[in-house]
């Protein structure tokens, strides 16, 4: 049984560290503490996050204990993971409205009545100065400034504020509070897990075993799955618009999806390539295929049988009548600005991805190609907006 556990914890994962530990961890049959900490940093959860609380679950339905921190203390300063400057800090009221949303888009993965959820707030916020002091004092400048993306920064002459030095050991304390026997997250946070262990060991205690999991690519192909990125499917959005964001992946990227996002064994992807590229299967039925499968995962098979019956009348039958019928809030402007329009109708969260989408000729509005990004939109009902290759909505 402890193998057969240790072969499903281990599957998909990029790096467990060290897996001496977390055999011995899963031999001693106690209930382990495991950890996932999450800065609102952001409204809304999306795909990229579900890799991580998928393998969570795991942990959950073979009864260990799961902690969901909120870093409410620690979005104030941004993890500087990936990033090239120092982020802008957020308000208290921005992190209260962020976390509204987390505990519902969650509970779409987790038996959210077996997960304790807390706040790092709750002890980072009432540090001492002699306790911050002694913090530090566990850590040197060279150790931190290890981290890749602090050392990328210095290397381009490029500031870096002192707080957030602070933040891979306030991240690394989250573990000493909370005795954490196993934290997992994105292979980006590596530093900052490996920083719990450490620490762990400085405050005498037995050291957490960290599990990596790899990122998921965005929509784009390129980049890690971002909301701030445009790049992203909200965990929030309803499924025949996920659905639809799903089918407008490239061919190559559908198989890192299989891998990643469903489980599928390298050898199983290799199989289904085969079968492509010998003609007996379709990418495009593939692809819907995978979709569906995501949208059952994360959604339900109802709304993906849907969703896949709405994609087929809509983009291969043309059948607008499947669209996404959306209803402007009374008192909208009209004519209005393209980028409002897009916003309202939930299909850009920004104006710079507005601008992407006009840019790349992707916006239509019925069957009329958008250009200008100051272009002023006559809507009435029934006016069609395509965005993309698979997004369309019809305002009712």
């Amino acid at each position: 049984m402890i193998e057969k556990n240790n072969a499903l914890l281990s599957s998909g994962t990029v790096h467990i560290i060290p897996e001496t530990d977390f055999t011995k961890k899963l031999a001693s049959g106690k209930k382990l503490q495991i950890k996932l900490g999450m800065d609102p940093t952001a409204p809304d959860l999306h795909l990229g996050h579900a890799v991580v609380l998928s393998k969570l679950k795991q942990f959950q339905d073979l009864g260990h204990h799961v902690i969901f921190l909120i870093g409410d203390f620690t979005a104030h300063i941004g993890d500087p993971t990936g990033k090239s400057k120092t982020r802008p800090p957020l308000s208290s009221e921005q992190i209260k409205e962020n976390t509204k949303t987390y505990f519902e888009q969650v509970g779409k993965i987790l038996d959210i009545d077996k997960v304790s959820v807390r706040f790092n707030a709750d002890w980072l916020d009432i540090l001492s100065s002699k306790d911050l002091v002694k913090l530090c004092a566990q850590v040197t400048l060279a150790r931190v400034i290890e981290r890749e993306d602090f050392d990328t920064r210095m290397k381009n002459n490029q500031p870096i504020g002192f707080h957030e030095l602070l933040y891979p050991l306030f991240q690394g304390y989250d573990s000493v509070v909370l005795k954490a026997d196993v934290e997992l997250g994105g292979t980006d946070q590596t530093f900052n897990l490996l920083m719990g262990r450490f620490l762990q060991e400085q405050y005498g205690q037995e050291p957490q075993v960290v599990i990596t999991m790899p990122l998921l690519i965005g929509l784009d192909g390129v980049h890690k799955m971002s909301k701030s990125l445009g790049n992203a499917i909200g965990l929030a959005e309803n499924a025949d618009t996920a659905y639809g964001k799903l089918m407008s992946m490239s061919d190559d990227l559908m198989w890192h999806y299989f891998e990643v996002l469903l489980g599928r064994t390298k050898d199983e992807v290799a199989q289904l390539q085969s079968r492509v590229a010998g003609g007996t299967l379709h990418p495009m039925e593939l692809k819907k295929d995978m979709a569906q499968e995501v949208i059952i995962k994360f959604w339900s098979l109802d709304q993906a049988l849907k969703a896949r019956e709405a994609f087929t009348a809509l983009f291969q039958q043309k059948d607008y009548s499947k669209a996404q019928e959306v209803q402007l809030p009374s008192g909208t402007a009209c004519p209005l600005w393209i980028v409002e329009l897009l916003k309202i109708v939930g299909a850009v969260t920004s104006s710079s991805e507005a601008r992407r989408l006009i840019e790349g000729k992707a916006v239509h509005i019925d069957d009329n190609v958008i250009t200008d990004f100051k272009a002023e939109i006559a809507w009435q009902s029934g006016t069609i907006i395509k965005v993309g290759k698979h997004r369309i909505y019809k305002i009712s």
